[in-house]
């Protein structure tokens, strides 16, 4: 199992996991609660429930780079691009906009 943390402006926003049941999206409870909480897509609206889906979700998958910038990032960390979760957490650390993916660290809770 591999897990990541989503965070929306450096604020836990929620966890994504990849598994052998596929990909499961969950938002932190005290992130959902704010009165100022937004999601991370509109596609994935806040809810207490967890998503789950056999592919990785459009909205993540739309962050790894592709063209020229995916073909230095297999060469250079000797990734498969099949292994989406795994260029998932190697290429979006910095993505344009307020969401980062971090791989997920038992001191990245909070």
């Amino acid at each position: 199992m591999r897990k990541a943390t989503i965070k929306i402006e450096n604020q836990v926003a929620g966890w994504l996991t990849q598994d052998d049941n596929g990909y499961h999206f969950a938002y932190d409870s005290t992130y959902a609660k704010k009165p100022n909480a937004r999601p991370v897509s509109l596609t994935l609206p806040l809810s207490e429930s967890t998503y789950t889906s056999n592919v990785l979700f459009p909205f993540f998958d739309g962050l790894i780079p592709e063209g020229w910038l995916l073909d230095i990032a297999k060469k250079n960390w000797k990734l498969n691009p099949r292994d989406r979760m795994g260029l998932l957490l190697v290429c979006c650390k910095d993505c344009i906009g307020s969401v980062s993916i971090e791989e997920f660290k038992e001191e990245n809770k909070s």
